[in-house]
């Protein structure tokens, strides 16, 4: 199975694509529309936008903003204890849910381990029944995505930090994937790469998250400027361990890709007799 991750809604119906998943906000803070015929996606926590009010951003320990403009941070975030934009998050979740009743979560979590330290997060964990802050920001996020659920009376998809190692993810981000597996009904994996010429570590990876979910999971390939050849031996590897395989933002690509491995397997097809 495989399905095409993008901003455009006219990629959407092309058949070589068995879903379709939709931005209908993304890290740039940019919102569409949500449409029909496709699994609306919410950019929950990253957002650009988010640089215009010092009230919404994550600090560390020393005061240091999750901006884009940071060592290790392609965007910038929002902190998740920011509840007037959680209550506009869960109001878009639920118009999203009306039209289409799947819906994915994209960029859920603390945007690094050393966040956040603001004044309302350091007072909410003080007030919290938790004595260790780790524990207090997986609870944060898992009320998040159970709230979330609630808003959707579909399917669920949940995407998770490429790391399948047991505790990265509650260290990283506060997903505690224990705890939110049972408010989702499949997790995509974004394994990205540049060019695909190896795909060892691929494989690694998403045996890792094979052994690691007891819920279902869809690997996303980077389809941009990739090599037919390598992103076709990519999909093979993928397709080893996902329910699906997914291609971001290069519908195109991914569609010639498709049809490559459609073809191959129409070449390797025997109709002589038994």
């Amino acid at each position: 199975m495989y399905g095409v991750v993008t901003r455009n809604e006219e990629e959407l119906s092309w058949s070589e694509f068995d879903r379709g998943f939709y931005e209908v906000k993304d890290v740039t803070g940019r919102a569409a529309e949500p449409v029909a015929d496709a699994v609306n996606m919410v950019s929950c926590f990253g957002d650009n936008a988010a640089e215009e009010s010092e009230a919404l951003l994550p600090i560390d320990d020393e005061g240091t903003p999750a901006t884009r403009d940071q060592p290790y941070f392609d965007w910038s975030y929002v902190c998740p204890t920011h509840d007037r934009y959680r209550d506009g998050l869960l109001e878009l979740i639920g118009d999203a849910a009306a039209v289409n009743e799947d819906v994915r979560l994209d960029d859920i979590g603390f945007p690094r381990d050393e966040y956040c330290h603001c004044d309302r997060c350091e007072r909410r964990f003080d007030d919290s029944e938790h004595d260790d802050w780790g524990t207090w920001r997986d609870s944060v996020i898992t009320e998040f995505v159970a709230a979330a659920r609630e808003k959707v009376p579909g399917r669920l998809y949940l995407t998770l930090y490429p790391d399948p190692y047991p505790g990265h993810l509650s260290r990283r981000t506060g997903i505690d994937v224990e705890a939110i597996e049972p408010h989702v009904d499949e997790f995509v994996v974004p394994l990205y790469d540049m060019a695909y010429s190896t795909t060892y570590w691929l494989e690694i990876l998403a045996q890792g998250f094979e052994d690691r979910l007891s819920t279902p999971f869809s690997v996303e390939l980077y389809a941009v400027n990739v090599d037919i050849d390598d992103l076709v031996k990519a999909t093979e590897v993928a397709s080893e361990y996902g329910t699906a395989v997914l291609f971001g933002y290069d519908a195109s690509n991914a569609r010639a890709t498709v049809r490559r491995l459609d073809a191959d397997a129409r070449e390797g097809e025997s109709f002589g007799p038994e």
